[in-house]
């Protein structure tokens, strides 16, 4: 597999010099001594188990105690306590002594899907090579590099060689789903697992400037090993999102084609083949970057090629790495200020975006080495399949679309008022460093609330749950008493992004979306129709306007009008004799100055 490696590389880069660094590198990757090997070292077609890389950190810590924390940071599913490696040559292991001390703070993640296992590997070869190189131990100067070495220990433990069909190598790795079979990079918003509880809690008390979240892609075949993700820019801050694509970008695309490990945004493509175009990632929070970028924190996603040898998109996973923390030593020290205005203008923010949809007009060409895409009879089926012909490389100008556009905007209110039966909405704002109030006492408040008036639900099980979608609402204006303990949200946080995005059930991460408010949906109450067709009567006596409203609907609709079922239940919502909880959204969005009778 070496040989034929190196004969491959050499043809799609078709350039000696970065070749001859590519073989500089992989010879220096499998041939170095040191006192501390991982399992890829002894043989390049493996990945670590997790009792190896939690074995791994342990002695490197013991070896490099004064540079290196390992200590356990929550529980998972899987009954193992997630863990938190924290590298700062200057001895800063604590976040708030970090910050105050202007440490710049890039935070890892390895092993969210253990069957895309480059990132564990190449993370633990990582802090060792800069924990033992001098030049290289001298650059983390004023960088904290927090990460978690597994997350998914779960699927980590179910070792096999089978579930990443598309996949060459390694000779055997764990599994996508954890032990409740949830992809976890579909959980960073609902916290289904206890791995997203602890990895919530986790972030938000580091809140890095950088996110790296480590995987390998499916789909399409191409030249490149590594495509990237990287936070929607649009959906950033002005600041952060300038500071993406004009600073850090360039630099890590340029630098990384220097390194010999050109790359390409993640192929998502517009028709069937990459050179239909490209189509930018909107991360929705349920996604790691998308999580990161609710609390202004610009993420990640490389994606290594599943077609390239193990070793391969290793190595690149471990330059991508280095490459990063190159910039956050050049052209990024600056980020922890940018981040902090940031925050700040997060924090008075008044407009939030709910939704995006993507600009079609807008896109820019990019260059994609491709292979051609070509269909022939397929042996299974005997119909057309589609294939690409590596003997027929090309490099051609793709449309790459990468601007998106609101779709959906709102008003923050004053505050988000949270009946304390919601104790898991609750929970999971805690988690996310959001500052909850309570109410000293019994109030009636006039507040403004949703009532739900459309809806899409998926038609099977998507992670745990039954998606909504397509949330459509109308505003109401109603007095509620509330009750002493309930919880009130101040949006005039760090954390706005976040509590937006979660409490609008309009959003697509909302936690009306996730089925957190589903009690609202269904009827407690009905009528039994041979009662309740005198009590309708009086009420249309006693209410003309009502009944006016009743024949002018009977008028513009046939079917209504049809029907004396739909006419009795139209009836029965408009009288007092409706349960007034059905279908209306219990968080109350204050949205008068007048304060609030809170707890501090």
């Amino acid at each position: 597999m070496r040989n034929s490696s190196l004969i491959y590389c050499k043809s799609i880069r078709n350039n000696s010099i970065i070749f001859l660094i590519l073989i500089s590198f992989t010879s220096k990757l499998f041939c170095q001594n040191h006192t501390i090997m991982t399992p890829f070292e002894k043989n390049n077609n493996q990945t670590a188990t997790y009792e190896e890389v939690i074995d791994f950190y342990k002695d490197l810590a013991k070896k490099h105690k004064k540079w290196v924390s390992v200590k356990k940071a929550g529980m998972t599913d899987s009954g193992f306590p997630l863990h938190e490696v924290v590298i700062s040559v200057d001895g800063y292991f604590d976040p708030a002594k970090a910050r105050k001390n202007n440490q710049t703070i890039l935070f890892v993640n390895n092993g969210i899907h253990p069957d895309e296992p480059e990132g564990i590997d190449a993370t633990m070869m990582l802090f060792r090579d800069y924990l033992e190189d001098e030049k290289l131990f001298e650059s983390l100067k004023g960088l904290v590099i927090v990460s978690i070495p597994v997350y998914n220990i779960d699927g980590c433990l179910r070792r096999n060689s089978y579930s990443r069909a598309n996949q060459v190598g390694p000779e055997s790795y764990g599994f996508r789903g954890n032990d409740r079979n949830l992809d976890l990079n579909r959980d960073f918003v609902k916290c289904d697992s206890r791995n997203a509880r602890s990895f919530n809690q986790l972030f938000c008390n580091w809140l890095p400037d950088f996110f790296v979240d480590n995987h390998t892609s499916n789909g399409a075949d191409y030249q490149y090993t590594m495509t990237l993700i990287a936070t929607q820019h649009n959906k950033l801050s002005p600041q952060l999102g300038d500071f993406l694509q004009n600073k850090c970008l360039p630099f890590l695309y340029k630098n990384m084609e220097q390194k010999g490990w050109e790359m390409i945004p993640y192929v998502d493509t517009e028709g069937e083949t990459p050179d239909s175009g490209i189509i930018g990632f909107c991360d929705y929070p349920r996604y790691s970057t998308g999580y990161a970028a609710t609390h202004n924190v610009i993420g990640f996603m490389p994606e290594t090629h599943m077609l390239k040898p193990f070793k391969d998109r290793l190595a690149s996973t471990y330059e991508f790495l280095k490459t990063v923390i190159n910039f956050l030593q050049t052209d990024g020290k600056n980020i922890a200020k940018i981040k902090q205005d940031a925050d700040e203008a997060v924090s008075k923010q008044s407009k939030f975006v709910l939704d995006w949809k993507m600009n079609p007009d807008k896109y820019e060409m990019i260059q994609f080495k491709g292979y051609a895409a070509k269909h022939k009879p397929s042996e299974v089926s005997g119909l057309p399949r589609l294939y690409y012909d590596r003997n027929e490389p090309f490099t051609k100008e793709i449309k790459y679309w990468n601007e998106f556009e609101p779709a959906l905007e709102i008003e923050k209110p004053k505050a988000y008022i949270i009946p304390q039966a919601y104790d898991n909405v609750i929970d999971r704002l805690k988690w996310n460093g959001v500052k909850v109030n309570q109410l000293r006492q019994n109030i009636e408040l006039e507040v403004e609330k949703y009532r739900i008036i459309d809806f899409k639900t998926t038609s099977n099980a998507y992670e745990g749950h039954y998606l909504h979608s397509k949330v459509q609402v109308e505003k109401i204006i109603e007095k509620t008493k509330f009750r002493k303990g309930d919880f009130v949200i101040i949006p005039n946080q760090v954390a706005n992004q976040y509590i937006v995005e979660t409490l609008e059930p309009q959003a697509p991460d909302s936690y009306f979306a996730w089925n957190f408010f589903d009690g609202i949906l269904m009827q407690k109450e009905g009528y039994s129709a041979y009662v309740f067709e005198d009590l309708a009567a009086k009420f249309l006596d006693e209410n003309p306007e009502i009944r006016k409203q009743l024949n002018v609907k009977k008028k513009e609709d046939e079917k209504f009008a049809a029907s004396a079922e739909a006419q009795l239940n139209w009836v029965y919502k408009k009288s007092p004799y409706y349960e007034p909880t059905h279908l209306i959204y219990p968080v109350g969005r204050h949205l008068k100055d007048d304060k609030l009778p809170i707890s501090k």
